[in-house]
């Protein structure tokens, strides 16, 4: 009977819905999704060479590569719902760095698809899009994909693992927020098995792990659309053991991040919400609620919902967190904040349909000259997906805050990230991408044409262009040629260079070029960041712009 059941459903969908194509223009062409290569592919360096210091390891970029063509609508009766532009299966790309018995470089490339349980029903079994989209479209086509997934296949949306790449305890994972973890065969790419931490996490599992300075444990969350909302955990270091602590939130957010101290777990809660009731009174899934509240809460390392200490901040949307640390009584918080959020995209009021208009005019700074600061100005000009660097400075004693900006208008930063040995712990330097004002409001998605090395430690003051005076940090910047766009930048320190500088180490990036249709990945010296790449290495066949990265060194590979 379940397996007749089941036949009358597929034929159901089959006949009320039918699958299209989301169009590319000309300048999202590196959107779309490759073939996997195969056999692993030696790589030579297209200009300079490697330094002997750099260390032994694989530099992983984890990024959504669509299944069958692409990113898909499904047009029925009940109208039409549609995939976000960060939805896709994931696609691990691996450059790996080895030196043979003589001390010189053998560096070579391989990609593979992570092959998720939802991977393998659509690719190996039904070898077609199956899964209904649910994150954008109108409110019944989304009700009745949510209820038709979950019937069919026990799962409302699809396991896309597409987010990011760490590594835990000798093993390696990749991870996308809305399931738990894929462990990973660092030299084959093969997909494993779930990570459920011995059977004592049944959620979702945050797509920035963090772990914890000196200890070595890794502080983890889970947001779900049912509750619990928001589960923080804390993972033993060496992966076995796992403290739970529901932090009974009234609201299930998309909080992306999360970020730790010495002693503190630190966690976002800003107004992006999902919500099946409002979308089964038409409106949306998910939301960015801009008259909704904020707050930060800093939470000792094994606490729970009640020993938080929650700040009201200005309304606003972080989705990546630079870092945090402790400073006297204070706890100091920095990430890439904005007035809106990217995810899913616009609202009904906008419609699928204009989102081109909606990132492009989001993206478009070139004549955005007022200093919008609040969430009453959001689309009131130009320029409101803008992110800044930001700093907030939370009061344990006092349970005051105060937060400003620490970067200016000149160019939007985002994807941050730093040297992984400072992270929880005071620091001189931060890093970024820098979005491409123009190419993005012509392509109407994210392009990063540049990196951004923050010098948090020098400031100077300038006057915004409202007349108010800022304190904002040195910024220098690591420019690409022209129609060249990075993505997946990570931090790798220099072997052996623990108690050096913080910056004595390299910048490992992927760099399309769009006129030659050529990806490379480009190796920066930290300590020199505005000067030539040390290193460029092309790649058989080009990368998709995708999301994050990270090295794992030899030592740390099981």
């Amino acid at each position: 009977m379940k397996n007749t059941s089941g036949k009358m459903l597929d034929a159901l969908v089959n006949s009320m819905f039918k699958f299209v194509d989301q169009p590319l223009l000309p300048s999202q062409k590196n959107f779309a999704p490759v073939e996997e290569i195969g056999s692993l592919v030696e790589i030579k360096c297209t200009e300079g060479e490697i330094p002997p210091d750099f260390a032994e390891g694989v530099y992983i970029r984890n990024g959504n590569n669509p299944l069958f063509g692409g990113l898909k609508s499904a047009v029925s009766i009940f109208g039409q719902s549609h995939q976000c532009w960060v939805d896709g299966e994931g696609m691990l790309h691996a450059v790996y760095f080895k030196k043979d018995q003589h001390g010189s470089w053998i560096i070579s490339y391989k990609n593979r698809y992570v092959e998720t349980e939802t991977f393998k029903l659509e690719k190996h079994i039904h070898n077609k899009p199956c899964f209904l989209p649910v994150l954008q479209g109108d409110a019944s086509a989304v009700l009745a994909a949510l209820l038709l997934n979950g019937l069919r296949f026990g799962a409302v949306n699809k396991y896309f693992s597409n987010t990011n790449v760490f590594e835990h305890s000798g093993r390696v994972y990749s991870v996308t927020e809305n399931y738990l973890p894929q462990e990973v065969d660092i030299s084959t790419l093969e997909t494993l098995s779930d990570w459920d931490v011995n059977g004592t996490w049944d959620r979702p599992f945050t797509g920035h792990p963090k772990k914890a300075p000196s200890s070595g444990e890794l502080v983890i969350m889970g947001t779900d659309a049912k509750k619990p909302y928001y589960v923080l955990g804390v993972i033993s270091a060496d992966g076995k053991k796992l403290h739970k602590a529901d932090l009974k939130f009234k609201r299930s957010v998309l909080s992306h991040d999360i970020g730790v101290t010495q002693k503190y777990n630190v966690i976002i809660d800003h107004p992006l919400t999902v919500d099946i009731q409002r979308l089964a009174m038409g409106g949306q899934l998910m939301k960015y609620e801009k008259e909704g509240f904020a707050r930060i809460g800093v939470m000792p390392r094994y606490g729970d919902a009640e020993s938080v200490k929650w700040f009201e901040v200005q309304t606003s949307c972080t989705f990546h967190i630079l870092n945090c640390f402790e400073e006297g009584d204070e706890v100091v918080v920095r990430g890439c904040r904005a007035l809106t959020s990217l995810i899913p995209g616009p609202d009904d009021d906008v419609g699928f349909n204009n989102k081109f208009e909606w990132f492009s005019k989001g993206f478009n700074f070139a004549h955005h000259t007022k200093d919008v600061s609040s969430a009453d100005d959001i689309f009131a000009e130009p320029g409101y997906l803008f992110s800044r660097v930001y700093e907030w400075r939370l009061n344990m004693v006092s349970g005051k805050v105060e937060e400003k900006n620490l970067t200016g208008t000149e160019f939007s930063m985002e994807f941050p990230f730093i040297n992984d040995q400072v992270t929880g712990l005071k620091h001189k330097y931060g890093y970024t991408q820098v979005v491409d004002s123009m190419a993005s409001s012509t392509c109407g998605m994210g392009k990063f044409g540049s990196l951004a090395k923050l010098y948090l430690e020098e400031s100077y003051a300038t006057t915004s262009a409202e007349g108010k005076c800022e304190e904002l940090i040195k910024v220098e910047y690591h420019k690409f040629e022209e129609n060249n766009f990075c993505n997946g930048s990570v931090f790798v320190a220099r072997h052996g260079g623990k108690g050096m500088e913080e910056d004595d180490g390299w910048i490992v990036t992927l760099v399309h070029n769009e006129e030659t249709d050529v990806t490379q990945v480009h190796v920066i010296d930290a300590s020199r960041f505005g000067s030539e790449a040390i290193a460029k290495l092309t790649l058989p066949q080009r990368v998709p712009y995708g999301f994050h990265g990270t090295f794992v060194s030899m030592p740390s590979q099981s």
